[in-house]
Parts: C-alpha cells; structure tokens; sequence
C-alpha cells in the first residue's frame, strides 16, 4: 500500500497494492495493522454508498458534535472529489484540495481518498452515473450535520464544471441551503 500526501495536511490518498493476471485482480483494501503502521485511523463505525447520475453535486457536508472521517473509494464511474479544511488552528483552515477519483481499470490504479474528521467533503459526478462508497469514523448525527455552498465565492473551488457541457449541475434542496463559508457553524478550535 501507498500513501501519498497531498496539498492538505493529513488528507492522504491510498493505493492499495494490486495484485492481478489474466484472470483479473485482487486488492487488500483496508487492513487494521497496515493503516495503523501508516498512521491512519482503523476503527469505522458505518459504511455509506451512493449512486448519481452524471452532474450530481453533493456537498460540502460536515457534522458538528460528532464529526466523521471518510475513507472515501470510488466503485464505479468518475467523480471530482473536494475536501475543505475546518480546523481552525490548521495552517490550511478555509483551503480546499480536489481529486479525480475514478473505479479501477486496467489503466488506472485502485485509489482511496483519506478525509479526516473537521473537513468539509463534497463530490460532483463527471461520468454518466458513479457509486462511491465510504467509511465514516462516526454514525451519522443529524442534530450536527451541516452543509456549506458548494460555490461558496471565499473558498472559490474550480468545480470542472466544463465536463457537464453547459449544464449546470444538480444540487439536492437540502444542499442548496447551505450556508456561505464565512457564516458557516464551525468545528471549535482544538
């Protein structure tokens, strides 16, 4: 298994060692001891998996009270992944980082997105449909959820809005009524 930094502090992507012939390939994706050893977390509390169509938007989610990490892995399809930073003593509070994460193909390699808890996570589908399942460090907490615009102007996130052609993308009511960055209710400073 790979880890790889990225431009935010300790979100990471993980690329789980493939081992394949022409029968087809086999991956250990997720293993107590070795995410461990990479210090990333190893206890989930509940899986989530969702399918969209292409054009789909959801986000930016975060829960309050009970905040979730999300190992998040793309089963099928093409999304944009976007992780924004919360924390409020982190170097990089208020920035954001994007990911093309995509199902494993033969040219591609098998790619998880490690988001932890106090960032905000959002997706826009870029394929026809995609299904992403994730695992969270903590159940969902409906008195805690809340949602910033996903075009929020602070944070300025370049959405690939080109790969919809024109079209604008599909925003659920709920996620529509988020609110902008700099009234957003935050995580509390460490």
């Amino acid at each position: 298994m790979q880890v790889q930094n990225t431009a935010l502090r300790d979100v990471r992507l993980i690329q789980p060692r493939r081992l394949g012939d022409s029968r087809g390939w086999f991956a250990e994706v997720f293993n107590q001891s070795t995410f461990s050893a990479a210090n990333l977390p190893t206890h989930f509390v509940q899986d989530n998996q969702s399918f969209s169509v292409k054009g789909v938007l959801r986000g930016l989610h975060y829960q309050l009270g009970q905040p979730q990490g999300k190992l998040v892995r793309v089963l099928s399809g093409h999304i944009w992944d976007v992780a924004v930073d919360l924390r409020r003593n982190s170097p990089d509070f208020g920035k954001w980082a994007g990911f093309h994460l995509k199902s494993q193909s033969p040219d591609d390699e098998l790619q998880l997105l490690w988001i932890p808890e106090d960032f905000a996570h959002g997706f826009l589908v870029l394929s026809d449909t995609a299904e992403v399942l994730y695992k969270t460090t903590n159940q969902y907490y409906p008195a805690g959820e809340r949602s910033i615009l996903w075009n929020d102007p602070t944070l300025n996130i370049t959405w690939p809005l080109d790969a919809l052609n024109g079209t604008p993308p599909s925003i659920s009511s709920k996620d529509a009524l988020g609110t902008l960055f700099t009234a957003a209710d935050l995580p509390p400073a460490d």
